[in-house]
This record gives structure tokens, sequence and C-alpha cells, in this order.
């Protein structure tokens, strides 16, 4: 089946209406445009929560519009942008809403609390009404959320109405200086930390179920609810539970998300890890009901904001990733005219060919694989901080860990797999159960993550003991960490001809102390800028209970700078922990060749990014040799093309062939921001 276009239209409330949307009826007719999410009263024609008279005219202009749109035979869904309210800049409330405080105190001028029963009132009432003109989705804004409310640090939920309902469970009144000290304070997380999220995903859960109730019943069943949303670890701070939150926006069976993935405007190629990423997990959290409508996005609203090669990449990623429409911000928001913009269009129908063909041979229901990065929904429930007072310090960030592995050129899932990894907080995530399961496979852990291990009595079976974490600024001897150098014996290609290889720790802003034990493998050093030995840098170790473990000394391995002789490193530490067994395709041939492995009914589906703006030629190294391979290329905007791949066993004399590791070659460049497609049929099921 083709790819789905919807695109986002910011409707003008005038008399105009029946041309803009007639005008724009044609524009997506000849775009390939599908269905018109119209926006309504967002951003420059944003005056606040609209007023009843305000809300007269929308009202009018929206049945105009939706009318016109579907006389033409497209879909239409509403968006109306505001739910609790995205910002204030400079608005004020004009309904006499409870407002949102921030946790320093500093109140919003129109951005009203969950908790605020007028403001319920209001929305239920807001939703219902339009959910009558029959509308297949209505959205629930990203600002259906507590954090990222401007000019608030942070975001909200510390007004008076929600601390009432936190001290209804705490038993006593409690101040706003009370509850940020007490859920963001070093050490054991306070049960008030608990309690408060629970309060927030309630107040939620109570507005989702009485705005769905109300959309059923005034639309007689035909429409549905979408939820865009934001970063998942700011999400988990808010103690957000997807499955709850998704079951009560549920009508009809059926429900949709916008998950946020892309940047706003033009960003390095590189960045695109952490759009496979948030696709990645974000599929993890999501129920299987779900439909996804991944948003790409751009601000301002400008043709100017992003470029086009840069959408065409971020829409094929959102394709691979199995979506079922891409959700598109592409018209600038306060022309109006879709017309008036005829490049838009022709991006349109330049991506069409490409963004069909990843519709055609790529299934939403093909598992992910790759080095495992489990995802804990309530990882800010466990989360430890440094210092009291900043909310933002409770959000979990797989995300650097993804980007670590992905630019490397190593493919993540957001499932357990044989291989995993946990780096930082993470490791406070899980309860004993789970990390002795993540402890007897292959586990990739950082310094911080083998100090939480350590504290947690796992020690025995990581290899080393971590003595202490030394911050870059902090007195130690024998002087400041400099650099990490390889030890002869790793199994690193190239590191046969007796050369030193020495990586960079200059920028990590701490190291953990690794005691190894006896029976550990020290892959490296760190040294300090005189050459003198400051600790272990890599440890691996085989444990008690089938286990290989790889200890880094770095405490933030996503700042380490990247480059050839640590791509090696690292692929050499996954070949490592997949013991006996090993299985994943490992991509190099250029900086930031960004890879997303799916298992499909016949064998593996590997696609490629290029994320350097230079070009380059993948190589893939496969463990076996696969039965058979196809390849199709991507460039920017072009169609699809059939690519070849050379072979070259990695073993001079395999025996059977089929169990030698093989590296595939691109024979031609893969362009800056292009995919490369590579199919196989390994015969392996799983």
């Amino acid at each position: 089946m083709p790819a789905r276009y919807h695109l986002r239209f910011q409707l003008h409330p005038t008399s105009a209406a029946p041309h803009q949307a007639a005008e724009l009826a044609k524009f997506c007719l000849e775009s390939g445009v599908e269905e018109v999410v119209l926006l309504l009263a967002a951003e420059e024609f944003h005056n606040g929560h609209p007023t009843d008279a305000e809300q007269d005219l929308l009202y009018d202009a929206t049945a105009v519009a939706a009318d016109v749109l579907r006389d033409a035979g497209l879909g239409v869904s509403l968006n109306p942008w505001v739910t609790t309210g995205h910002a204030d800049r400079g608005r004020h409330d004009r309904h006499g809403f409870a407002l949102m405080s921030g946790p320093d105190g500093g109140s919003a001028t129109g951005q009203a609390s969950f908790a605020c029963p007028r403001w319920r009132s209001w929305i239920t009432a807001h939703y219902a009404r339009f959910a009558g003109l029959g509308f297949r989705v209505l959205w629930l804004e990203d600002d259906f959320r507590y954090h990222n409310h401007a000019p608030l640090t942070w975001g909200g939920g510390f007004e008076p109405l929600m601390l009432d309902r936190l001290a209804l469970l705490v038993g006593e009144a409690v101040t706003r200086e009370q509850v940020v000290a007490a859920v963001t304070a070093p050490g054991t997380p306070h049960p008030w930390r608990a309690l408060l999220q629970h309060v927030w995903h309630t107040a939620q859960l109570e507005v989702a179920a009485l705005v769905a109730e109300a959309v059923t019943r005034h639309s007689d069943g035909r429409s549905r609810l979408g939820l865009m949303s934001s970063d998942p670890g700011a999400h988990s701070v808010e103690g957000r539970d997807w499955p709850a939150l998704f079951e009560a926006l549920t009508i009809g069976g059926e429900v949709s998300q916008r998950p946020h993935f892309a940047p706003y405007s033009d960003a390095p190629g590189r960045t695109l890890s952490r759009s496979v990423w948030l696709l990645e997990m974000q599929r993890a959290l999501r129920p299987a009901h779900v439909r996804t409508e991944p948003e790409i996005e751009n601000w301002p609203h400008t043709t100017w904001s992003k470029s086009d090669t840069q959408t065409w990449s971020e829409m094929v990623t959102a394709q691979l990733s199995g979506a079922d429409a891409l959700f598109l911000n592409l018209l600038p928001s306060p022309s109006g005219h879709a017309q008036r913009h005829p490049r838009v269009a022709e991006l349109l129908k330049r991506s069409r060919p490409a963004l069909d063909h990843v519709a055609d041979h790529h299934r939403s229901e093909w598992p992910t694989l790759g080095v495992g990065l489990p995802v804990a929904p309530d990882g800010a429930a466990h989360v430890r901080t440094a210092r009291a007072g900043d909310l933002a310090d409770l959000a979990p960030d797989p995300g650097a860990a993804a980007d670590f592995l992905l630019r490397h050129g190593i493919p993540v899932t957001a499932e357990q797999a044989p291989v995993n990894v946990l780096f930082g907080q993470a490791a406070r995530s899980f309860d004993d159960a789970h990390l002795r399961r993540l402890l007897s496979g292959g586990l990739l852990i950082d310094g911080v993550a083998a100090h939480v291990l350590t504290e947690r009595g796992f020690g025995a079976l990581l290899g080393v003991t971590v003595t202490e974490i030394t911050g870059r600024d902090e007195p130690s001897a024998p002087g400041p960490y400099s650099v990490e150098r390889l030890l002869p014996a790793v199994p690193v290609a190239g590191h046969d001809d007796g050369s030193e290889i020495h990586l960079s720790v200059n920028l990590q802003p701490a190291l953990a102390r690794l005691r190894p034990v006896a029976d550990a493998e020290v892959w490296s050093t760190v040294l300090t800028a005189d050459l003198r030995t400051w600790g272990a840098g890599r440890c691996v170790f085989s444990n008690a209970i089938g286990g290989r473990v790889a200890v880094l000394a770095a405490t933030a391995p996503e700042l380490l700078p990247c480059d050839d002789d640590g791509q090696r490193l690292l692929h050499a530490t996954v070949r490592h922990l997949e013991g006996e067994a090993p299985d994943l395709p490992l991509v190099s041939g250029g900086p930031h060749l960004i890879p997303r492995l799916a298992r499909t009914e016949h064998g593996r589906h590997l696609a490629i990014a290029n994320g350097s703006a230079d070009p380059a030629r993948p190589r893939i190294s496969f463990p076996t040799a696969p039965a058979t391979a196809g390849a199709t290329l991507l460039a920017p905007l072009a169609a699809p093309s059939l690519a070849t791949l050379t072979a070259a066993a990695d073993s001079p004399t395999p025996s059977p062939p089929s169990m030698a590791p093989t590296t595939l070659t691109l024979d031609q460049d893969l362009p800056h921001r292009g995919w490369l497609l590579v199919r196989t049929a390994d015969g392996v099921q799983r």
C-alpha cells in the first residue's frame, strides 16, 4: 500500500474559509495528500483559549471547510492546537481558569491546570462541539503535559489545586517548596516523588476520559482521538502510564499517536540516530492497537526552516518505523494559501516514489533487532539526583546510549536482546530479577551503571568493583585523566601491527575507578597527559551465571569522540558480548552510518542512513554469510534504484563457506541523508 500524507493546515476563521479550503483541496489532490488536518487558532492566530464568540467563528469556518474538503474526496481531521496551553507569550486567561504554577513558584498567565474544574468543563465542551462535525480524528496537542510550559521553569503541576490533591495522599498540608525539595532530593527517592507522579497522572487520566466520552457521544462514535506526545523521558518525570492513558483515550477500539521524533528545524544528519531511537522507543511504549502518525516537524512554520533533503530523510525514517501515516507540517502557518507554495507540492511529489517503496516492502509488525536498550517507562521514579531543585534531572535518557551505538553503526532495539546496554541511571530502573537476566547474557555498562550495580550487590558478576567516581575537576592521583590506550591483545581489526592506539577521554565529566578481578580481561588503560597509568579503561568478564560483561570507565560514553579506532573497538566489544553465537550485522565505511534492523518473514531488513555530509560506501559485517541479499538505494528526493553489494569473506579459507564472516560493501556512493535498504534471507527463524 502507498505511503499516506496527512497535511496540517492553519484555517483562518474568516469569510475566505471556503476559498481557502477549495484552494487547499486542489493543492492536496495534485500533491498526493489524502487527508487534511485543520489547525485552529494556533500560534500567530492564538489569543488564548477561545471565547464563546471566537469559538463560534472557528466552528462556522471549520464546518464550511470540512464540507469543501470532503466533497473533493479528502479525509479531514481536526487539531484544535491548544489543550492546557502551549506557552504564555503575552497571553492571559479570559475564562477564570486556575493556572499552572512552576516548581520555583512562577505562575502562568494563560495556561490552565489539569486540576481546574472550570478548564475541564471548557475543554470537554470544546471538543464535544467540534466532534459533531464528524472528523476522523480530533487531536490533543502536545501541551497535554506538565513539562515545557514557557515561561515556567521546567513546567507546571505545582499550583494549589494540585498540591491539595497531593496533601490528601500525604495526610497533611504540603508547600510547593517542600514538595520540590523532596521529589528532587539526592539519595534514595523520597516517597513523595511517586505520590506526586500519581497525582499528576491521575489528573491527566480524568481529563482524557472526559474528553473521550464527550467525543464519542457528540460524534455518534464516528470520531477518534489522537495524542501528540513529547520526549518519553520528560513524560516519565510526569509519571505517565502509557497503556492507561491510551486506554482512556480509546474510542471504538481505536486511538492514534503522533509521536515526536524529529528536530524542528535544520540539524546535522547524525541527528537521525535520535529520530530512529525515539520512534523505536515509542513503539515499545505504545499498545499494539494504537495507530501511529509521526509528525514531521517544521518550526517556525515557514518553508525555510528545514531543507527538503532533511524533510525527505525524516519521512523515510518515519515510514521505516511502520507509520500508518505521515503527519506533515510543511505549509507556512500564517499564509493560509496552499497554492502560494508550489515548492511544498514538488517536495511531496518527488518524495512519493521512495516512501511508497518503503511502504510496499516494510511491515509495521516486523520486530526490531539489535543491541537491546530495555525501556522502563517509570524510570524517573528511580533516578537519583546529584543536586536538589531541578526536575529535569529526573528524566532518564536512553537516547544518549542509542546515539552512541547507532552512530557507530550498531543497530538497537527497545526490547531485551542477547546483548543489552545499561548506561547511567538506567541501572536503577529495573528490579533485581531483571538485572540478573541481563547479566546472564551479553551486557555493556558504563562507569555509573557499574557503580550502581556494585551498590546493589552484583559486583561479583561484573568482573570489576568501582571504588569511586572521579569528576574531571576533582583532585586525583596520579593526575587528570587524558587518553585511553588499547592493550596489545585486544581483538580489534588493524591492531596486529604493533602500533599503539590511543582514544581520548579528555572530555569525560567523570570516570569510574575500576578494580578488575583476577579473571577479568583489561582491554585498555586510562593514562594521564604524561602517559602515567590512571586506571583501567575497559574490561570484559565471563561471570558465574553464563553472562559476558563489558565495563567502561567512561560515565558519559556519548561524549567520547567518535573515530574509526573507537568504532572498531566498540564493534569488537559487541562481537565479544555475542559470544559463541554472533548474529548482528555491524556497519562501517564512514562516519555516522545509522542502521535500523528488523526481522522479516524470510530473513532480515537492514536500513542504513548516511548521517554525514560526505558520501559513503557502507560496509556491512555479517558473522555468517547471508544466503541472498538484495539492495535498494534511496537518494534524497529521487526514485529508488537498485544497488549492488560486493561480498568478501573475512576468512581466507572458510569451512563451510556459509559459516564464514562476510563483509558486503556498497559499490556506489550513499549520499548525505540517503538510505540503503538491504534484504537478506539467512534461513534463521527467530
